[in-house]
């Protein structure tokens, strides 16, 4: 079937078309590198990925990577501390890109873009060294005496109200000082990432990581980036690849977890 379009038809086709190239064109990359700043949206209370310090900086795997891929990108990174219920809005209208820990989930790719992953990790079980033996497995840990502590607004809370039906589950807003409720037996038991049980169980020596090789489910840790956003992915995700490929990640990754 032909249609015949006339000149207003045709001007507004090209103009259309224009308009989508131009917007394809388009890129965070080209603004970052105009302004001279890499705004990170960042936690600050997910060792060993990032932690702000008494001093108002940041610290840990993430942040040493989000200042190389600044250093690489010739800009300066600029930090700006979110908190994970406020993760999405923050970075949505604040940042250019946000790290620290964060994992792939379908609910964030409604919002945003990932980078390739760049770590395998999953949830696991920390608890006191001395209660360690009694919760080897979810079936063991979702009885109706364990005290479950949960931090509010992310992966570790959906993560324990999915599996765990009988337990009791204590929320527990402060992300830093969580692991201490554990240590001074206000709560049994905590699910959260296998790389964070490791941490933790560096820094209290009353606590044990349980299983961290062996988590309970599989997750990605990736960065977020805006959607649609295909020249910047592209840069951020050759810039890991190099990364990895020279050893640098490996060597932060030991810096903190090793």
């Amino acid at each position: 079937m032909f249609f015949k379009l006339g000149l207003a038809g045709v001007s507004a086709f090209f103009l259309l078309v224009g308009c989508s190239n131009a917007y394809a064109d388009v890129s965070r990359l080209d603004s970052i590198i105009e302004s001279g700043k890499l705004r990170v949206c960042t936690t600050g209370d997910y060792p060993p990925f990032s932690r702000q310090l008494a001093n108002a900086n940041f610290e840990g795997i993430d942040i040493d990577l989000a200042v190389s891929l600044g250093k690489a990108l010739g800009v300066e990174t600029q930090f700006v501390k979110t908190s994970w219920p406020t993760l999405m809005d923050d970075f949505s209208a604040h940042c250019d890109i946000a790290m620290g820990g964060i994992s792939v989930t379908l609910e964030r790719l409604k919002k945003a873009a990932f980078t390739e992953a760049h770590m395998i990790d999953g949830k696991a079980a920390i608890a006191r060294c001395a209660d360690a033996q009694k919760y080897q497995s979810l079936a063991e840990i979702d009885q109706p005496s364990t005290r479950a502590i949960v931090n509010p607004g992310g992966t570790n809370e959906r993560f324990a109200h999915a599996v765990l039906k009988h337990a009791q589950l204590i929320a527990y807003p402060d992300n830093v000082t969580i692991f201490q409720q554990l240590v001074d037996g206000k709560a049994d038991i905590m699910l959260t990432d296998a790389s964070e049980t490791l941490w933790q169980a560096k820094q209290h020596q009353e606590l044990c990581a349980i299983h961290p090789d062996q988590p309970f489910q599989y997750a990605e840790k990736a960065y977020l980036l805006p959607r649609g956003d295909v020249a910047f992915k592209a840069w951020v995700d050759a810039w890991m690849r190099l990364q990895k490929a020279n050893g640098e990640y490996q060597r932060v990754f030991d810096k903190w977890l090793k």
